[in-house]
């Protein structure tokens, strides 16, 4: 792509989270940087404003590993798909520099990272450490009984109280996941490599789980 650096001597990168869609930030590359991310995978921008490569994260520690990178059909912009580490990509601590979304299946993500800082660090009454602190039977047995309320509920026609019971049930999932070290990126990654699987009922009576 040597070419697009000599038409143009900087061109705009959006940055997206790879695994969950969003947009993180928004910089720009030049052909040094450019370089330097290709053989290195870890996002790289030239700072208009001092003058001079920027490794993202190099102080901060929230590295974006690169998982792709890729043109638009004019060639003069850049997407680089992500994964962030770290608190964030926005200098103000925010995951995003473009705030945070009011909705979203991001906030699967906070309530997850809610959940591992009460693992890390407990506190005062909370039903997180409660449950953490009885063990795994006793997570798996609120899944059991979460799981049956939301059958019942969906049996029962109510969609407030379906949404109810399957929120409830979410939480306790994701209990389960920080108790057996289970990420939502972890799911994510599943997700996507059964993406495009069929399943083929004419060879057997009933397809895998995983297929469909």
């Amino acid at each position: 792509m040597a070419s697009i650096f000599e038409k143009q001597e900087l061109i705009p990168a959006v940055v997206q989270d790879y695994y969950t869609g969003r947009v993180l930030m928004l910089a720009y590359v030049n052909r040094e940087s450019y370089d330097y991310m290709l053989e290195n995978k870890e996002t790289c921008f030239w700072s208009r404003s001092r003058g001079e490569l920027w490794h993202k994260g190099e102080t901060s520690g929230n590295i974006q590993k690169i998982i792709s990178m890729s043109f638009d059909c004019d060639g003069d912009t850049l997407l680089l798909q992500v994964e962030q580490t770290g608190s964030g990509a926005c200098h103000t601590g925010s995951y995003s520099c473009f705030g945070e979304e009011q909705g979203g299946f991001y906030i699967l993500d906070e309530v997850f990272e809610l959940i591992e800082d009460r693992k890390a660090s407990p506190a005062a009454n909370s039903y997180t450490n409660y449950l953490l602190n009885e063990g795994l039977d006793k997570i798996c047995k609120k899944i059991g009984e979460e799981s049956a309320e939301t059958i019942i509920a969906a049996k029962n026609g109510s969609k407030p109280e379906l949404l109810g019971e399957i929120s409830d049930l979410a939480y306790h999932l994701l209990v389960l996941m920080a108790a057996q070290e289970v990420s939502p990126r972890d799911i994510i990654a599943e997700l996507t490599a059964r993406h495009g699987v069929e399943g083929n009922l004419k060879s057997r009576s009933a397809p895998e789980e995983h297929e469909y």
